[in-house]
């Protein structure tokens, strides 16, 4: 499948921006399943400095605001050629060991509602991918898909408290059960083509675990299966910090006001 996205990011201030930095992980990754064709990255009120690859082979771009800024729009333009792979991205590679994915972060640390969550599976279920797959349905069960109650702080625990989430939670939670049994898992940001519309206001998130003799498996909570041709991986880490589309920090501005367009859509 070949997808088009484009994918602009626009920020308006009621005063000038003295100084801004943004760091963007906005670019496609290459794997197994996944290829890109083609992608650009254009800045409007600012410019390009530099990028890299950081630890967790994630394409990082850090874009600096003109002074004096009171306008910056952010477009990302391309086509990623997709295969089904049953959400099956094979084998670990990269800089970081495989044991650091067992590490839990502020926001998928596990505490008594993850654990309350997990009890029983390894009994249930011999075997790690249906176990994995019992997590999730367990996860959306106890936190349907609702927008406006949880927000980027949202821990694993406090979203299992609030008992709804979007996907961000979903991902955090899978997260921290997932390596309360023992696995190493990962975040995914990226882009999911829907069926209803092209425009989105949001990008899309899900988790990936490591399992032996398969390697990283995708489980997209929220919809309830693993992800397929119309997903698309742009960065991934140990929690949403480490994958956001768009970071940073800027002085002097005041009023920011910023809107998020996204596009997916088939060739």
């Amino acid at each position: 499948m070949k997808l088009s996205i484009q994918h602009t990011t626009s920020y308006r201030f009621d005063t000038p921006a003295f100084y801004g930095l943004q760091q963007l992980r906005l670019t496609p990754k290459d794997h197994n399943g996944q290829t890109i064709a083609d992608w650009r990255m254009e800045v409007e009120g600012g410019k390009i400095e530099t990028s890299f690859i950081d630890h967790h082979s994630n394409r990082v771009t850090l874009v600096s605001l003109d002074p004096q800024a009171t306008e910056v729009t952010i477009t990302c333009k391309g086509d990623v050629e997709t295969e089904d792979t049953a959400g099956v991205i094979g084998k670990h590679g990269g800089f970081a060991p495989l044991w650091y994915f067992k590490r839990s972060t502020d926001l998928t640390r596990a505490g008594q509602k993850v654990r309350s969550l997990i009890k029983g599976l390894r009994d249930e279920h011999a075997e790690d991918l249906p176990r994995l797959h019992a997590l999730s349905a367990r996860i959306l069960k106890a936190v349907p898909y609702e927008i406006g109650r949880t927000e980027a702080g949202t821990t694993a625990e406090d979203a299992l408290g609030i008992g709804a989430g979007v996907c961000q939670d979903h991902a955090h939670i899978f997260l921290a059960g997932a390596r309360a049994l023992g696995h190493p898992a990962r975040y995914v940001s990226g882009y999911l083509m829907m069926t209803d519309r092209i425009h989105q206001d949001a990008s899309h998130a899900w988790a990936e675990a490591h399992i032996d003799g398969l390697g990283w498996v995708g489980f997209d909570v929220s919809n309830g299966y693993s992800p397929d041709p119309r997903y698309v991986r742009v960065a991934t880490g140990l929690d949403y910090a480490e994958a956001a589309p768009i970071a940073g920090l800027h002085y002097g501005a005041e009023g920011e006001a910023m809107a998020v367009d996204i596009q997916v859509a088939q060739q």
